[in-house]
């Protein structure tokens, strides 16, 4: 089929985090796969094939194989919804099993909701946040310190950094050599930097070296992680967060985050999506 590109976690019809997504009968060879994510250019694009009662699913960036995209999910069930309708789809990922809602919303739009793979953080070591702390030319006081400096998981590795002013986070900078040298030594996927704007209202901008890419515009991994951190440290144990990301790019985003009580249980992320038009693809590539 077709490859699409699909705009995830978008804000009324604008913005979000573009995908590619490509659904075929057999997946193609791990080669060709890294070869087309390289030719679209996104952060991430999603394959998908049926396996039994199924899909089989491999995520790329344009520099690697990635474990967990919660973006490019969330693009891929909006376009599985389209192609076969609304409800449940299973998926198997490399090291994970995870589920995704295809949503009809209203006229020919789509949303999606995924169930991220299980949470847990833990706070990350003394020598591991200084470093990050220089990439980012951050300093202890710039910092929101009920929230400590951790590594989150849902599925991929983040580090993830409360800042305790809005202008701080919008001021975002940072090493991009050094900080790709970090990720790829710790295996970390993002750099998810937030402002806590209301106990359930998170402002977020998340740093994608290792990706090829200096920021991603909306990241749902990240934003399972996230979730499941607030839960662990018990800044909040049962309800809904929403997340806003791309605003500092021009690309506004909306994340919205399901929490259960139980720990290391799944996270429920979800957002609207939007086809993105030959147009829109050829200036966002050319950028």
């Amino acid at each position: 089929m077709e490859l699409k590109r699909i705009s995830a976690f978008s804000c009324e019809g604008k913005g979000g985090n573009p995908a590619g997504v490509k659904i075929t009968d057999r997946l193609p060879a791990t080669h060709d796969m890294q070869a087309t994510a390289r030719e679209v250019g996104y952060s991430e694009t999603a394959f998908a094939a049926p396996e039994e009662n199924c899909w089989r699913v491999r995520y790329f960036s344009p520099e690697q194989e990635v474990l967990f995209c919660g973006h490019a999910t969330i693009a891929l069930g909006s376009e599985l919804g389209r192609l076969y309708g609304a409800g449940r789809y299973d998926l198997v990922l490399n090291e994970a099993s995870i589920s995704v809602e295809a949503i009809k919303l209203d006229g020919k739009s789509w949303g999606a909701a995924l169930l991220s793979p299980e949470t847990q953080s833990t706070l990350a070591p003394a020598s591991l946040q200084k470093e990050i702390l220089s990439v980012f030319s951050l300093m202890r006081e710039n910092l929101d310190l009920r929230f400590p400096l951790s590594i989150a998981s849902a599925g991929a590795r983040h580090i993830v950094i409360a800042l305790k002013d809005r202008s701080i986070l919008s001021e975002m900078t940072y090493d991009f050599e050094a900080l790709l040298k970090i990720m790829k030594r710790d295996e970390l996927t993002t750099i998810a930097l937030f402002y806590v704007e209301k106990p359930d209202v998170i402002h977020c901008r998340n740093a994608f070296a290792i990706g090829g890419v200096y920021e991603d515009p909306a990241t749902g991994a990240a934003a399972a992680a996230l979730g499941g951190y607030f839960r662990d440290i018990g800044w909040m144990t049962e309800g809904s967060l929403t997340f806003y990301q791309g605003d500092d790019m021009q690309m506004p985003s909306v994340i919205s985050v399901d929490i259960t009580p139980k720990k290391g249980e799944s996270i429920r992320v979800s957002g609207e999506t939007r086809l993105i038009a030959t147009q829109e693809n050829s200036q966002n590539r050319h950028a």
